[in-house]
This record gives C-alpha cells, sequence and structure tokens, in this order.
C-alpha cells in the first residue's frame, strides 16, 4: 500500500469513528483544537507551585496528598481550594473522615458558604457522589478526605474481625477506571488524600505505603508527600510548623522537587514567610546578619520582623512575589496599580518605614515640622495679601499668632515681614511688640 492508499484508508476510517462516536474523538496532538497547554490553578503556597513545575495543580487531573497524621495535608488542600474559588470556581469536599473544621477552613480563606461538602456512609456512596458531581461538568475541584475512610459496605456490615483481603483497593480500582476519562472532559480536578501505613516485615528499603492498593498511585498525575519539620515559637510558645513537602510523582513537569513553607496553627500557610525565604534564596531581598533589606532599604531585623513588614506593606510583598514569578517563569500575578511586566518593580507604592521606634520617632518630628511650616506660609501669605495688612488680620494678631515653629529656627526669619511695615521687638514675655520710636513726634 503505497503512501496516498494509506491517507485515503485512513480518512475513510476517521470518517467512520467521527460518524460513531463524534466529531474530535480523534485528533492530530498539534492541531489547535487539541488541548496542548496543561491548565493550572495555584496551591496557595509560592514555594509549592514552583516545585510542581508549571505554577500549580493541573486541571482535569487525579492528585494525591499523602504523609503522617498532623503533618498539613487537610491544610495545603483547602488552601487549594480557596485558591480555586477565588477564580469564581465550584468547589466540593468528600469529607469521609467527618472531622473537617469550618472555622479552620473559612481562617484558611475557605468561602465556606459556597462549599459543598458530603459526608458519606461508606466508600462506594463517596465515590458515587464524586461521579456524579465531576460528570456534571460544573465542578472545578473536588477534595476526598482520605482514603483510608473510603471503607466498603460489606465492611461496614459485616462483623468486626471479619478479613476483606482487598475490598478497598478493588474499590477504588473500579472508581478511578470510571473518574479518569470523565474528569479530563469537565475540566475537574480531584484530590485525594491520604495516610501512611507500615509494611509488615520489612528489612530494608522504605517501610512506609500508602492504603488503598496500587490503583491511586498509577493514575495520579502528581503525588505530594507532605512532612512535618521544626515547630515555630513565639514567646517560648509553639505556634506552628514548618512544613516539608516533595513531588514524588509529576507527569507534567520534572519530579522529586521539594518545598519547604510555614503553616501557622489557626491560620493556615503563611503566605509572608513563604516569598521572603523565596526572595532570600533568590536574591531578590539581601540579608545581612539578622536585618533584611530590599533596595536597599531596611525592612525588619530578624525573620518575624521581616515578615511583618511584609504584612503592613502588601505592595511590596506584591512586588517581590511578581518578581520571583518572572526569574522562575511563572504567569505575573495581575493587579492593575503600579507593576512594571519587564522587571517585576512596582512604579507607584507607598511604602511603610520598619517600625523600630526611632524611626517612627524621626518620621513624626518631619510630619510636625512639615504641619508647622505650611501653617506659617499661611499666615505669610495672609499678612501680604492686598497692601500689607489691609484686609488681613492685624499686624499684632499675626506676629503674635501662637505659631509654633520647629527647635532651632529664628522667629524673625521664620515670618516674611513687609519691607515697610514697622520693626517689632520680642517682649519679655516672648511675644512681638511694636517699636515706634520712628514714629513719635
Amino acid at each position: 500500500m503505497n503512501t496516498e492508499d494509506k491517507q485515503k484508508a485512513l480518512s475513510n476510517a476517521l470518517a467512520q469513528i467521527e460518524k460513531t462516536y463524534g466529531k474530535g474523538s480523534v485528533m492530530k496532538l498539534g492541531d489547535s483544537s487539541a488541548a496542548m497547554n496543561v491548565e493550572t490553578v495555584p496551591t496557595g503556597a509560592l514555594s509549592l507551585d514552583l516545585a510542581l513545575g508549571l505554577g500549580g495543580i493541573p486541571k482535569g487531573r487525579v492528585i494525591e496528598i499523602f504523609g503522617p497524621e498532623s503533618s498539613g495535608k487537610t491544610t495545603v488542600a483547602l488552601h487549594m481550594v480557596a485558591e480555586v474559588q477565588k477564580r469564581g470556581g465550584i468547589a466540593g469536599f468528600i469529607d469521609a473522615e467527618h472531622a473537617l473544621d469550618p472555622v479552620y477552613a473559612k481562617n484558611i480563606g475557605v468561602d465556606i458558604d459556597n462549599l459543598y461538602i458530603s459526608q458519606p456512609d461508606n466508600g462506594e456512596q463517596a465515590l458515587e457522589i464524586t461521579d456524579t458531581m465531576v460528570r456534571s461538568g460544573a465542578v472545578d475541584i473536588i477534595i476526598i478526605d482520605s482514603v483510608a475512610a473510603l471503607v466498603p459496605k460489606t465492611e461496614i456490615d459485616g462483623e468486626m474481625g471479619d478479613t476483606h483481603v482487598g475490598l478497598q483497593a478493588r474499590l477504588m480500582s473500579q472508581g478511578l477506571r470510571k473518574l479518569t476519562g470523565i474528569m479530563s472532559k469537565g475540566n475537574c480536578t480531584v484530590i485525594f488524600i491520604n495516610q501512611l501505613r507500615d509494611k509488615i516485615g520489612i528489612m530494608f528499603g522504605n517501610p512506609e505505603t500508602t492504603t488503598g492498593g496500587k490503583a491511586l498511585k498509577f493514575y495520579a498525575t502528581i503525588r505530594i508527600d507532605v512532612r512535618k519539620g521544626e515547630p515555630i515559637k513565639a514567646n517560648n510558645e509553639q505556634i506552628g510548623n514548618q512544613i516539608k513537602v516533595k513531588i514524588i510523582k509529576n507527569k507534567i513537569a520534572p519530579p522529586f522537587k521539594t518545598a519547604v513553607f510555614d503553616i501557622i496553627y489557626g491560620k493556615g500557610i503563611s503566605k509572608e514567610s513563604d516569598i521572603l525565604d523565596l526572595a532570600v534564596n533568590s536574591s531578590i531581598v539581601d540579608k545581612s546578619g539578622a536585618w533584611y533589606s530590599y533596595n536597599s532599604v531596611k525592612i525588619g531585623q530578624g525573620r518575624e520582623n521581616a515578615k511583618q513588614y511584609l504584612k503592613e506593606n502588601p505592595d511590596i510583598c506584591f512586588e517581590i512575589e511578581n518578581r520571583i514569578r518572572q526569574l522562575n517563569g511563572l504567569e505575573l500575578l495581575s493587579k492593575a496599580a503600579d507593576i512594571d511586566s519587564k522587571t517585576g518593580d512596582m512604579t507607584n507604592s507607598d511604602t511603610k518605614e520598619p517600625d523600630d521606634g526611632k524611626t517612627a520617632e524621626k518620621s513624626k518630628g518631619k510630619k510636625a515640622a512639615k504641619k508647622s511650616s505650611e501653617k506659617s506660609d499661611e499666615l505669610s501669605l495672609q499678612a501680604e495679601s492686598e497692601d500689607g495688612f489691609k484686609n488681613s488680620a492685624s499686624t499684632e494678631d499675626i506676629y503674635s499668632s501662637g505659631v509654633q515653629e520647629p527647635d532651632g529656627m529664628n522667629k524673625k526669619s521664620y515670618i516674611n515681614k513687609p519691607e515697610d511695615s514697622p520693626s517689632y521687638e520680642i517682649d519679655e514675655d516672648g511675644g512681638y511688640e511694636p517699636d515706634t520710636s520712628d514714629y513719635e513726634d
């Protein structure tokens, strides 16, 4: 069969496929109609976005987040929900553990009034609800917390102590086979939170494994390993934990990258500390000893003070974040105000000085001097209008108006006295008294 005959046979086959299954069932990968670019949604932690490679989690894929207890898995997932909702998306939460805290979710930034939550009775019900929500095409992200809590109905109906070998693994395998295809069409991301278990009798290698069998490992586009790091303390009280994340599997970018960020109890991921650490590592913010400086301006002594400065100056924090994004090839955040798309520099921003006491006192003195100077200028203009003093207050009122001059200024040079006006002397009380010696008969 020559090339022309092959092309004719292929055209007939494609026509038959499109007639049976619809237009677009088979297409060339390079066609403009094909989905070449992977859409992503930020995770809420810039360091994690960088580790993922494309600036966030991909839409229409399966994501697995696993780790030990209290390592921050649900917190990371809730931040992803918050980011989707900020962009007008619809989110669902399958709470198989029956442990979601709405107050904590709200503090993180989740719009709990528009979060659809389900607390299913068994694993089959949970996956059926997920399947229905994905098929609707209206939901953008669904969190399943957790795989270990997806108990098969047979196990629930059975007696305690009964052995059910491989039931959960078969349930997950069947559910993922149904979900994978429709997720891509509906552009819905499904995130499975998973727990760790120890393998029995393992002498070498990693003794840890995840629940639910091997199906989730195969179907997942990204697998994220979350671990608890060093505690964060303030006034000898632990207020959070450093979290270390490793991308174990990644089908859309190079895997095995890591990210480190802080989770503050009751508040979630600390955006300011994440951006500060990335900026220092990227040499955008300079660290000399305990001092942090940006554009040769000191922003704080110590990490906590620098974080507080960024929190009080969101424009500076926004500028630094965009410079980090530009340096790593990520899309810049859109804000109408004052970001230069080429350099990432702010063109018009009001910044606050670091709150170290002396700076604040100095600034306060400057403001007082400026205010006093403006007031004295107004008096001078009033005194000089219309032939000196005819339409303004009297001479004595102006020169004894009680204006508080800044320290060190000469009162006589401070007020612009007209040349043809009478000369004035300072009396014992500190006021001005006209010298009438030149006018005596």
